[in-house]
């Protein structure tokens, strides 16, 4: 590859020239004097997917991380479908977003598996789907490597909230209050507990909250979300301000707003890095998607930029459809057991085939970071003190130690460990594990040889 008219390319691109970004990383892809090393194919059509993403061309972006995906050479397979999930998700084809984002999250390379599991969510929801948007919004909140886990929380409670499970919308918005986040992004958090308070019948806690979220007069409430802050005023003033029967919460009811909300202002996604020739260099910049519509779509009608008063009416809209339903309680009442139902098979399954809470390799990791501190939280509790202590001593002290492999069944688990010593040499171990509740304890460290396995 011409390795100079590639850097020309990117400082063009950088200059914001997106449309002469585009004609130079073509015409390094067209170079016949400077045949293209494996890989380098793939990284060419990434970046020309990348300047066609600015320029507003979803159609033509695909094809052109279609071909990057084709380029098996090409290392970059988790970010290239996450930008192909996102652009599919901007001509409001959510099948296929998700199908791209759930290749990107199956990637192992892939370091920021929580960008594809947030957009995921959101084309879920657009597809109707709460419950597995859910998920995919509690796997990106879960995610170690996620600097921001508020909005992830966020989406959680507005799909518990859809699934008529107020009391876990409230733990979600709660945990989110563990965070550090903008005033206005507190604000509507504050609004929405407030709406799942009141969904509780918890309507002294519903005004606090409410209080809270217009307290620094900065913000103002949604119109559902004024309505259930006058009936939580109303009930505490007529001394009822624990309703024993909980109220209904319908999806249509309550206030969406909460969706796609940045917690640092910023917009909601950033392009993915890919590595540059020769190194690791990320240089795929972060506004492609999130600051404005794109060509053949209302700004107002792009689920990604959505506005809270844009949701606000997409919510009343849904309202006023499920006041034309016949029988919607027993419908919604169905459709719930039957997730139930669903949800409780998933769980069982998951836990036979030896996934739990915290995992295997985060209990490990735990262990490895600081081996003395951990004897004591994560070791099995048939493991006597003493024991813990011996077989904690011969470790080596590793932050993030490298994991080889786990075995997992329904009861015990193994999982082989590299750490690596200040030196710089390797040290192998075998850690087994069994199962504490939906977690995971150790019960035994070993040094692993695997010349004699």
């Amino acid at each position: 590859m011409n390795n100079d008219l590639f850097q020309q390319a990117r400082a063009v691109y950088a200059a914001k020239d997106y449309a002469g970004a585009l004609q130079a990383f073509t015409q390094c892809l067209q170079d016949g004097s400077h045949p293209l090393a494996p890989g380098e194919m793939g990284l060419l059509y990434h970046q020309i997917g990348n300047c066609l993403v600015k320029l507003k061309d979803c159609n033509e972006a695909i094809h052109a991380y279609t071909q990057a995906t084709a380029d098996a050479a090409y290392d970059a397979c988790g970010a290239v479908n996450y930008n192909l999930g996102m652009a599919y998700a901007a001509l409001h084809d959510y099948e296929d977003a998700v199908k791209h984002f759930e290749i990107a999250v199956s990637d192992a390379k892939y370091d920021t598996p929580y960008k594809a599991y947030t957009g995921m969510g959101n084309a879920l929801l657009k597809l109707g789907k709460s419950a597995e948007a859910g998920v995919a919004f509690r796997e990106a909140a879960l995610d170690e490597g996620n600097p921001d886990p508020t909005k992830a929380l966020l989406n959680l409670g507005v799909c518990f909230m859809a699934l008529d499970r107020p009391a876990d919308a409230v733990a979600s918005y709660e945990s989110a209050l563990q965070f550090g986040m903008q005033p206005d992004t507190k604000n509507k958090l504050y609004a929405n507990l407030g709406q799942a308070y009141v969904a509780c019948g918890q309507m002294q806690k519903a005004v606090n909250a409410f209080e809270q979220s217009i307290a620094d007069k900065t913000y103002y409430l949604s119109d559902s979300a004024s309505v259930d802050y006058q009936r939580a005023i109303a009930a505490v003033a007529q001394g009822t301000s624990e309703i024993t029967q909980v109220m209904p919460a319908v999806a249509s009811a309550g206030d969406l707003s909460g969706l796609d909300v940045a917690a640092d202002g910023a917009p909601m996604y950033a392009d993915e890095g890919a590595y540059a020739y020769g190194q690791q260099d990320p240089y795929y910049y972060a506004d492609a998607y999130g600051e404005q519509a794109y060509s053949g779509t209302e700004a107002g009608d792009h689920f990604f930029n959505a506005s809270d008063e844009e949701l606000e009416k997409w919510s009343k809209g849904l309202a006023k459809q499920d006041r034309k339903r016949r029988n919607v309680g027993l419908k919604v009442l169905v459709a719930i057991v039957l997730l139930v139902v669903v949800a409780f098979g998933a769980a069982v399954f998951l836990y036979t085939q030896g996934w739990g809470y915290p995992t295997q390799e985060t209990v490990v990791k735990e262990l490895f970071a600081n081996p003395e501190a951990a004897s004591s939280t994560v070791f099995a509790k048939e493991v006597d003190a003493d024991k813990a202590k011996t077989m904690v001593e011969p470790l080596v002290a590793d932050a993030n130690p490298a994991i080889d492999g786990v075995d997992k069944s329904m009861s015990d688990s193994t999982v082989y460990v590299t750490a690596k010593t200040e030196q710089g040499g390797d040290v192998q171990y075998k850690v087994s594990l069994v199962r504490d509740m939906i977690g995971w304890k150790v019960s035994s460290v070993e040094l692993y040889f695997p010349s004699q396995n």
